[in-house]
């Protein structure tokens, strides 16, 4: 058996090889998304007029297909392996990457985006596979780092993808991306030992498989994870026309919106793991609410300025807050389930951001051609205060943190 020191260091490397997975994952996504309104217009020639409609539509289509898959990839993560379906979704959205790559029209980019649903599930598999990993009091700090990691990525993902367009073409980017969950799966594949399952074996026998949509913080965490995803797709699709109105025109523009979410990203990488450690010793739903209303008042905030630089200072204040609310989200469902279910758990997780990101580019599409472009910032900031509110007034009394103590809510 191996000895007490060799378990202790297991989740350390755990934690970093998912973290430099969780990075490279980032980056091949947030180097390409951001900018496919686009992608759509300059490399696939459609019409500027009907760029919102594809936009939205090429957005929500890979999120639709990825909902409905995720609690069925999460389910069989937990009966049969959490690594073998994290090697699954990397190598399905490797292929996926490069496909984007080589498509001609929006039809062709639709069905990619198709397939790049069905091939989804990489990032709830490792986080199932690190909630298995890592000790209880070690949860939110772990959570954290896995989640600055990916916002790391989306620093570097937008300025990436940005610069190598501008050098060379926005297909570029896409053959990177798939590059980076090629290297993925390689540290995955020869890095990654899962947890032994003799244990969790025992003790699910023992008992009648939970019905994990019936407890009611695990109803709430998934509403809060839909929502808050919501809220960012709201805005994803329109925000290269948004910046192009505040500088008055559409120059350099690609390479702007990879800034401006680079700029997040920073806030991102300097907040989270904060927020994590803050969890531990504060509790995860004090540390839900706080993030969520602060996110929420700095994102109407930034409705208000009508300067590219001003915007973008508000945007990484926002970002500050925003970097705690799922590795709060993260850490309440990792605490209310048994391990046996951390598959499911992130799996269904998963699946409620991905509704979220379904409604949100469609919601932002639609607001965009009647109202003004400011109206969806400001949007996507209001809907986390009644959230918040929500969830506060549904709080329980007491809550432990990760060291067993009770931590008072009132």
């Amino acid at each position: 058996m191996p000895n007490s020191e060799a378990i202790q260091s297991q989740w350390k490397v755990t934690l970093v090889i998912l973290s430099l997975s969780a990075i490279l994952m980032s980056l091949s996504y947030t180097m390409l998304i951001p900018f496919l309104p686009m992608y759509l217009i300059e490399e696939l020639g459609v019409d500027v007029s009907r760029a919102n409609f594809w936009s939205g539509l090429v957005f929500s289509v890979s999120f639709l297909i990825s909902g409905v898959m995720a609690p069925i990839w999460g389910a069989m993560a937990d009966k049969r392996s959490r690594k073998l379906m994290a090697l699954r979704a990397a190598v399905l959205l490797a292929i996926s990457y490069t496909l984007g790559g080589v498509v001609q029209n929006e039809w062709q980019l639709l069905a990619m985006r198709c397939f790049q649903g069905f091939a989804s599930g990489l990032w709830p598999a490792c986080l199932a596979i690190l909630a298995c990993s890592v000790p209880r009091d070690k949860v939110g700090f772990s959570l954290g780092i896995m989640q600055g990691a990916m916002t790391a990525g989306g620093v570097l993902g937008p300025f990436c993808g940005g610069a190598l367009a501008e050098m060379f073409s926005m297909r570029m980017t896409f053959f990177i991306g798939g590059g980076a969950l090629f290297v993925i799966t390689l540290l995955i594949a020869f890095f990654i030992r899962e947890p032994s399952r003799k244990t969790q074996a025992s003790s699910s026998q023992k008992r009648e498989k939970t019905n994990l949509l019936k407890i009611p913080v695990i109803q709430r965490m998934l509403l809060c994870a839909g929502v808050v995803q919501l809220t960012i797709l709201l805005q994803q699709p329109i925000m290269p026309m948004y910046i192009g109105e505040l500088q008055g025109s559409m120059d350099r523009i690609v390479f702007l919106t990879g800034v401006v979410f680079s700029v997040v990203g920073i806030s991102g990488v300097i907040a989270s793991p904060l927020w994590g450690i803050i969890g531990q010793k504060w509790g995860y739903r004090p540390t839900l609410y706080t993030t969520l209303i602060g996110t929420s008042i700095f994102g109407m905030i930034q409705a208000i300025p009508d300067t590219l630089v001003s915007f973008t200072t508000w945007r990484f204040i926002g970002g500050l807050m925003f970097a705690g609310i799922f590795p709060a989200i993260n850490a309440v469902l990792t605490m209310s389930t048994a391990p046996e279910d951390r598959g499911r758990i992130f799996g269904l997780s998963y699946a409620a951001q991905q509704a979220g990101s379904v409604i949100g580019p469609l919601m932002g599409g639609a607001m965009a051609m009647y109202f003004p472009l400011k109206s969806v910032i400001f949007v996507g900031g209001f809907i986390l205060l009644p959230l918040a509110l929500f969830l506060w007034a549904m709080r329980p009394k007491t809550e432990e943190n990760s060291s067993g103590h009770p931590a008072s809510l009132e």
